[in-house]
């Protein structure tokens, strides 16, 4: 069985509907598809920071309309916990200053322990992490 992660940016492609991401996310059985607990991490902490600043009824109810829209997205996926053993590759691939934000070493970490597939576009960064495979389900 093969094991596709979102990142965060691709669920955020899933979200806005693109037609490409959408496309192949639906050809994939929900199985073997898969998103971080550091991407949840991601996604909530956006939608609860529109929420806290919020200065209009406008701006309160479309941030939590999203948010409500984000966990039903989220509701269908398999979120990938951390480990011991992959907290343990998060703190081996810091140690390595391979030049990657900490969250997305975190998401590259949990699939690397998962056996997972990443599906991302932020190939400049993930590319560094050793042994990370990469697809893009943002190009046709």
């Amino acid at each position: 069985m093969n094991l596709f992660v979102l990142d965060t940016d691709m669920l955020t492609l899933l979200e806005e509907a693109h037609p490409v991401v959408s496309k192949k996310v639906g050809a994939v059985p929900a199985e073997e598809l898969a998103v971080t607990v550091a991407t949840v991490e991601e996604k909530l902490t956006g939608w609860y920071t529109l929420i806290r600043r919020a200065k209009k009824p406008e701006q309160f109810i479309h941030a939590y309309h999203r948010l409500a829209g984000a966990i039903n997205l989220l509701k269908p996926l398999r979120v990938l916990e951390v480990t011991n053993s992959a907290f343990e590759r998060y703190q081996k691939l810091k140690s390595q200053k391979l030049g990657v934000g900490k969250m997305d070493l975190l998401i590259a970490a949990i699939t690397l322990d998962a056996g997972g597939t990443l599906a991302t576009r932020n190939h400049a960064d993930f590319s560094k992490v050793p042994e990370l495979k990469c697809v893009d389900w943002s190009r046709a």
